[in-house]
């Protein structure tokens, strides 16, 4: 229960302000339709998180303990400073696809997320919590519940969001993740 808890609130905090969740606002303007564009970032962080997460249970086979209590004591450090810096979109990057409303945010979705802090996020979540359905399940509900209320409402809601708090709060989740993974507590 731990690593569903813990990928919840984790990527549900560290997705504020996010690029992604900052394309939920810009595809929820564009299109207009809120049901197709929740189906497509559902699918994508499925997807997406799934591999990350495979990623992370593979790292777990090939690293030995120790080695890898630093890896992801590290990694969740670097989390912690990362998720500082603010993301901007290039609406470039939203151009209607031939697949409609749900393709051109499942395509969009998926791309922007690749490397981003989320999915790497998940990558170590899933080395550390070796719970990949867990991690996975928890990880896109945290993705959801930034996201969803980002479709629904739009801009509104982005101007009311303390975003420097909120991701102070999780890079304070990740820095504690960081430190309590290097003194060998956790997983």
């Amino acid at each position: 229960m731990d690593a569903f808890l813990v990928s919840t609130g984790i990527v549900a905090l560290a997705e504020i302000g996010d690029k992604t969740q900052l394309l939920s606002f810009v595809l929820a303007a564009r299109f207009r339709k809120h049901w197709p564009i929740i189906a497509g970032i559902l699918v994508a962080t499925l997807a997406n998180h799934a591999f990350a997460a495979a990623v992370g249970a593979w790292v777990t086979t090939v690293l030995g303990p120790d080695l890898l209590r630093w890896v992801l004591g590290v990694s969740f450090i670097a989390m912690a400073v990362w998720i500082m810096v603010p993301d901007k979109l290039d609406e470039e990057e939203v151009r209607p696809l031939r697949f409609g409303v749900f393709g051109t945010t499942l395509a969009a979705f998926f791309l922007a997320e690749m490397g981003d802090k989320t999915q790497v996020a998940t990558v170590a979540l899933a080395a550390q919590y070796g719970d990949f359905a867990m991690v996975v399940v928890g990880t896109t509900l945290g993705m959801m519940i930034a996201n969803v209320p980002a479709v629904l409402v739009g801009g509104r809601l982005a101007e009311r969001l303390p975003v420097r708090l909120v991701h102070g709060i999780a890079a304070l989740i990740f820095l504690v993740l960081g430190v309590a993974a290097l003194l060998g507590f956790g997983g």
